[in-house]
């Protein structure tokens, strides 16, 4: 079947999977104070749990994967990954402790590491440059979408057969969809055999290599990082407003869960198509943009933590944390793939995967956890108050990054393929010759 010259249904196809993975990957957060009540967790040990737990699983397999997407039918490593991660969601519905349920979101994690790397390949080779920040941005409409659903499951479904019978639900699902995934194929250009004659390991120096001779590189990857931050207040969000802010449960995960629905959708897309069209119009092109909307964000994602809960500002706020790191997606990911050569695209955004789950969720969600912990035995007034108007403000120190990248987009004629990547991969292809 040639469903890659239907780029709509290459689209739509992943967009459906990417849902369902970040349905999966963040149920848990739905069901927080629930989970944490029943298994008798503490905020150290959920914040290890959503955040350093999953990254011991997905920061290694993030780029091994993507290496694996380069060198490999992409549909079909995305359909074993589905398989792993269904079958884990399923069994972590039926742990009785923080060490089986340990067990079971560490193999999650193995499985949803194949998907973005392999996804995005498929998309930067289907759609062209003028339109690919689009397409990602679409493409990523999975997370707020999956986010928000996973939210609205716990508040909905999970409220009426519990959050085990949910995690058994969408095993099952996942299992479904992973037997049809694997029957598209995948025809590939020629730097697929190239990358395949490639040895892992000169496969992935070539890839740091590229990064260490390109400036611009690093700093869309660092402010890429920074950004998801924002993440980690999220996985606090319901304890947070249940705790210090008074609201009840239900209610506030159904109201979390559509704004990041609404207005993370609303990020992905704005970020994308606009991304796109400012980049055509504007100096500095992609990074002049994303500056553009953290600049405008920032304000009121301060705002939100102190603005009475129910206020006008109080919602903005809480929008605008939704809208942001969706909005980066689409730009952020078009100007990292327009600075790696063609055969490394996978394996580029799996290593980028791999530091926003180092830094931004394992790190993050652990600090988070553990600082809260110890305000809170010092006696600090609203802890989680004051911890996630931290994760805020680190996600706003990616301003300075994107500026930084828009002046260096604006000092080049052509940006993109440099010298020091060309030499890198011309280095990388005598040595698998040797």
């Amino acid at each position: 079947m040639a469903w890659k010259n239907y780029p709509g249904a290459v689209l739509a196809t992943l967009l459906v999977t990417h849902i369902l993975a970040q349905i999966d990957r963040n149920i848990l957060l739905g069901f927080s104070s629930t989970v944490v009540a029943e298994l008798g967790i503490s905020n150290a040990q959920y914040g290890l749990l959503v955040g350093a737990v999953w990254v011991l699983s997905y920061a290694v397999m993030a780029i091994v994967m993507g290496a694996c997407a380069d060198r490999f039918s992409r549909t079909r490593v995305i359909a074993a990954g589905l398989v792993v991660w269904s079958v884990c969601t399923a069994a972590s519905g039926s742990t009785h402790s923080f060490g089986q349920l340990v067990a079971a979101r560490l193999l999650v994690a193995t499985g949803e590491a194949a998907l973005v790397p392999a996804a995005v390949g498929i998309l930067a080779e289907v759609f062209s440059a003028r339109r690919r920040a689009t397409a990602l941005g679409l493409f990523f409409i999975g997370i707020p979408l999956g986010v928000g659903s996973s939210f609205v499951l716990a508040g909905t479904v999970g409220a009426v057969y519990g959050w085990r019978a949910t995690f058994h639900g969408l095993g099952v699902i996942g299992a479904v969809m992973a037997v049809a995934l694997a029957f598209l194929k995948d025809e590939r250009e020629q730097h697929a055999a190239a990358a395949r004659s490639t040895p892992f390991a000169a496969q992935l120096r070539e890839v740091l290599c590229v990064m260490r001779g390109s400036p611009a590189l690093q700093l869309a990857i660092t402010g890429f990082v920074l950004v998801h931050l924002i993440f980690a207040g999220l996985s606090f969000a319901q304890l947070w407003l249940v705790r210090e802010r008074g609201l009840d449960p239900a209610g506030i995960t159904r109201l979390i869960g559509g704004a990041q629905i609404l207005f993370g959708t609303l990020g992905a897309v704005v970020g994308g198509a606009g991304g796109d069209r400012f980049a055509r119009r504007f100096a500095g092109g992609h990074a002049s943009f994303m500056a553009l909307l953290v600049a405008v964000c920032a304000p009121l994602m301060i705002a939100y933590r102190f603005a009475p809960a129910g206020s006008p500002l109080f919602y903005a706020g809480m929008c605008a944390g939704a809208f942001l790191p969706l909005a980066v997606y689409g730009p952020a990911i078009s100007v990292i793939q327009s600075h790696v050569p063609t055969r490394m695209r996978s394996t580029i955004t799996g290593l980028t995967m791999t530091l926003i789950n180092l830094f931004a969720f394992a790190l993050g969600n652990f600090a988070a956890g553990a600082l809260s912990d110890r305000l809170a035995k010092a006696g600090v007034h609203a802890p989680l108050t004051w911890v996630l108007l931290g994760t805020d403000l680190f996600a706003i120190a990616s301003l300075p990054c994107f500026l930084a990248l828009a002046r260096h987009a604006r000092s080049r004629a052509a940006p993109g393929d440099t010298a020091p990547e060309r030499a890198c991969v011309g280095a990388s292809q005598q040595q698998a010759q040797n």
